[in-house]
């Protein structure tokens, strides 16, 4: 292990936030991690960097999570079970499970970041969560560098939540994710967003996993920029639920709001919606702004600070909620 001193992690981040790490080091493997533990203990972790905001230098240990490996634990003529090291490319994995045709993953595609975050924050996409497939996710307990796991039920999944952003924040380094995908009969979810009438333009009636796919990546890229070249998160904010009565109230001043029925008591609204009717689409400040095509993406067009994008996103807040009164969640980490 070569521990560096004032590494930019501009190329760790999505946003590419250019701050610095007063140490660096990235791991490879689960014992050169518990190794490390024994002696650190006051660290920041980083993995694909998707779903972060850094607006200051880490004066802490920065560990990066490059363990990397794709087992197949068992597997039956319906089922295969499937453990993914933290280090492993989300889209890369989601592509490969397409490849062996291994459905559940494939409305997931092209989400950015590594397979050791999308338990955190549940990762979620046209009208599929990846809580729907993972059974296992395995974890080092940083105080005492003992490997532990936890179970589907005990990740306690919630939208765009899980333990591991609750009572579990700061105590594990999430090592490895285990899932259970389908080899046939996959259940086929196209019914969100624009996948029917993308694979209707394409004249394709009875889709295969790989068809879906092709179709969310086609829809992800003509909505969302791609953080190698713009930076950028992703979905900065949480659709908002809220009660029925206050849709109905809303509804009578705004006719046209798109909804989500959750159940009977609430509905979820599209934060993106919020914020495009609030004026901030498309706006530029500087090195800054809101995408043009997506709302919900905040974006570093250069040399932006995460001081900068952050006021931005609480102006959008602050928005949302004298227009709306609803409060806009957001959903990357901010780290402050």
């Amino acid at each position: 292990m070569n521990i560096q001193e004032n590494i930019s992690l501009k190329e760790y981040n999505t946003f590419g936030i250019d701050v610095n790490a007063k140490r660096f080091v990235s791991i490879t493997s689960v014992y050169q991690l518990q190794q490390l533990l024994k002696e650190e203990k006051n660290i920041f972790l980083i993995s694909g960097g998707s779903n972060m905001l850094l607006t200051k230098d880490i004066d802490t240990l920065v560990i990066h999570i490059d363990i990397k490996g794709i087992s197949i634990d068992r597997e039956n003529h319906d089922d295969i079970h499937i453990t993914v090291n933290a280090g492993e490319n989300w889209h890369e994995f989601v592509l490969w499970c397409v490849s062996q045709n291994y459905g559940g993953l494939e409305n997931l595609s092209l989400i950015p970041g590594n397979v050791g975050t999308c338990p955190i924050q549940n990762i979620g996409a046209y009208g599929v969560e990846v809580k729907d497939t993972i059974t296992k996710v395995e974890a080092i307990e940083i105080k005492t560098g003992k490997l532990v796991s936890f179970s589907a039920e005990e990740c306690q999944f919630g939208y765009r939540n899980s333990i591991f952003k609750n009572e579990a924040k700061g105590k594990y380094v999430l090592t490895s994710v285990s899932f259970q995908l389908t080899k046939n009969n996959h259940k086929l979810n196209t019914s969100y967003g624009a996948i029917e009438s993308e694979l209707s333009s394409k004249g394709i009636t009875n889709p295969t996993i790989k068809d879906i796919s092709d179709a969310v990546i086609t829809i992800r890229q003509s909505k969302l920029p791609d953080p190698k070249k713009i930076g950028n998160s992703g979905s900065f904010f949480k659709n908002p639920v809220i009660s029925r009565k206050h849709f109905e109230k809303l509804q009578k001043k705004h006719p046209n709001i798109p909804s989500y029925v959750i159940s009977d008591a609430e509905i979820k609204v599209p934060a993106g919606w919020l914020i495009e009717q609030s004026g901030f689409k498309g706006k530029r400040f500087g090195d800054y702004g809101v995408h043009e095509k997506q709302a919900l993406v905040l974006v570093n067009y250069n040399d932006a600070s995460g001081k900068e994008i952050y006021k931005l996103a609480q102006k959008i807040q602050h928005t949302i909620k004298n227009i709306f009164d609803i409060d806009l969640e957001i959903e990357v980490n901010i780290i402050k």
